[in-house]
């Protein structure tokens, strides 16, 4: 359960949050969402694939880990990779909508934070606000994160819809072995295929360049090359245990 409540620079004024990362904070995972608005950085750490959620649809997912609940690029408490997805960054702090007299045509997103999360009130947090106003460094990181999560999730739907509309997206079947000879089946996937990209007409292309999508789909194609360092990751771990 979460005890999530709107940020008010007064009721929350001399509140800390602490910048920690581990499992206990929901990084050990070996997939989770990411949005269009951080294609171009996650595309050179992860491999992107997308799911199909009865409820939710079409997700893309950074694959993290080759079995359940292994996340790759976290050691203990920190993340090694170059890219940190943007809802692992987002920490204790949510999106809300509220409608207000400066949003007539609709609600406006508003910055939540659970109360309950122990990251919220730790005594070597962060500020968020400034001794004599304002917001401080930290809030201002996570305002940029929340409108990259919320500018994503916007984006998402027509750019998959697109995609699939054009045939783009083909189940995943690969079979990978790591240097104790162990294989592991990736499915249960789809990924941007190469090569219905490079077969996709003018018009298809067209369509995906006046949409402002044909750089992402070239991007989740190129994203398939990470599952050779991500087999990398699993045998240097391996090594090391």
């Amino acid at each position: 359960m979460t005890n999530r409540v709107a940020l008010d620079n007064v009721a929350h004024h001399d509140l800390k949050v602490a910048l920690r990362h581990g499992a206990a904070y929901g990084d050990g995972v070996n997939q989770v969402l990411i949005f269009p608005t951080e294609f171009e950085e996650a595309q050179r750490e992860f491999p992107i694939l997308f799911r199909r959620d009865p409820a939710e649809g079409l997700q893309a997912v950074a694959l993290l880990g080759l079995d359940r609940d292994e996340n790759l690029f976290l050691e203990g408490d920190r993340w090694t990779g170059r890219h940190i997805p943007v809802l692992q960054q987002r920490g204790p702090f949510l999106i809300g909508l509220a409608a207000t007299a400066t949003a007539p045509g609709g609600p406006e997103p508003t910055i939540h934070v659970d109360l309950d999360d122990p990251r919220v009130g730790a005594a070597d947090g962060e500020p968020l606000f400034l001794p004599h106003g304002g917001n401080a460094r930290y809030l201002d990181h996570v305002t940029q994160i929340l409108a990259l999560i919320y500018a994503g999730m916007e984006a998402a739907p027509p750019m998959y819809a697109a995609f699939d509309a054009l045939e783009l997206l083909q189940p995943v079947a690969l079979e990978v072995m790591l240097n104790d000879e162990e294989r592991y089946t990736i499915d249960g996937f789809e990924m941007v295929a190469r090569e219905r990209l490079a077969a996709l007409s003018s018009g298809g292309l067209e369509q995906l360049h006046r949409a402002g999508y044909l750089s992402a789909a070239f991007l989740l194609a190129a994203s398939l090359g990470n599952i050779s360092r991500l087999i990398d990751r699993k045998n240097a771990r391996r090594a090391s245990a």
